[in-house]
């Protein structure tokens, strides 16, 4: 996928010296990850909220789809000193669409399916809430399939004239059927045989918050509590849930917070 030169200029991992001893990297824009390194034994707040930093002083942080463009990052080290600086990043413009003449069925649930919608959700959460002591969130990720982008990160329709929620993945049209492979390593933490919007989904915890969502699959080819490594095939795609034809809907979040996955990774590789 094409990126704008501003986001490719952004996205160029080079290390950004903050203090004397964090250096971060990573797409500084609203969707992006942050990954940084500091010395081993210190601790890092972002907005004074304690961020995990591993045995090796790694450490990750993430903008949400519309989070400020000015944040205050504190180191504090060994001895209990402190060191402060704003991290600043940069805002982006995102594809709104008008869709008219939708179904009332479609625009408002049940009460039963909202039950559902809300106990479905509830699981979701938890699956990203738990932080695991995995190193693969420092991978650079691949993409777990590739084809036509169909849908991207941040784009938001209007149904009837009611904004719904903001699009929180990328899609990628493929056959049904199609290998998913994982984008990077990690642990299944949620392997869910048909919820209400998403269908057969599918979660693969990195490391430090960082997780892989893959929603609307038609087969599961792990259950939770299996370690995968990058590469290996984790499910097949699909068009279960509520969707219209098969396709991948790959989604990244720092915990609660929700990524753009094409800052991950590099373009899509040409098809054959």
């Amino acid at each position: 996928m094409k990126l704008g030169p501003l986001l490719l200029l952004l996205m160029f991992s080079f290390p950004w010296p903050l203090f004397a001893e964090v250096q971060l990297h990573g797409a500084f824009v609203q969707g992006g990850l942050i990954r940084g390194h500091t010395q081993p034994g210190h601790h890092i707040l972002l907005n004074d909220q304690p961020i995990a930093v591993s045995l090796q002083g790694d450490f990750i942080f993430g903008f949400g789809r519309d989070a400020e463009l000015h944040h205050h990052l504190k180191e504090i080290d060994a001895q209990g000193r402190i060191s402060e600086q704003t991290v600043t990043i940069e805002p982006r413009h995102y594809q709104i669409e008008r869709v008219d003449g939708i179904s009332e069925q479609m625009m408002h649930p049940s009460k039963e399916q909202l039950k559902r919608i809300k106990a479905e959700s509830a699981l979701v959460k938890d699956a990203r809430t738990k932080p695991l002591p995995l190193q693969h969130f420092s991978e650079t990720f691949i993409w777990p399939t590739c084809g036509r982008i169909s849908g991207i990160y941040g784009s938001q329709r209007i149904f009837n004239g009611e904004p719904r929620r903001p699009h929180f993945g990328i899609d990628i049209a493929v056959p049904a059927g199609t290998p998913i492979k994982a984008p990077a390593g990690g642990v299944v933490t949620l392997a869910h045989e048909g919820m209400f919007y998403s269908g057969k989904t599918l979660i693969v915890d990195h490391g430090m918050g960082l997780s892989s969502t893959f929603l609307h699959l038609s087969a599961i080819d792990v259950k939770v509590g299996d370690q995968v490594a990058q590469g290996d095939i984790i499910a097949k795609v699909g068009a279960s849930g509520r969707v219209t034809g098969p396709h991948l809907d790959w989604r990244v979040n720092w915990f609660q917070t929700r990524l753009d996955p094409s800052l991950l990774v590099p373009e899509m590789p040409m098809l054959q």
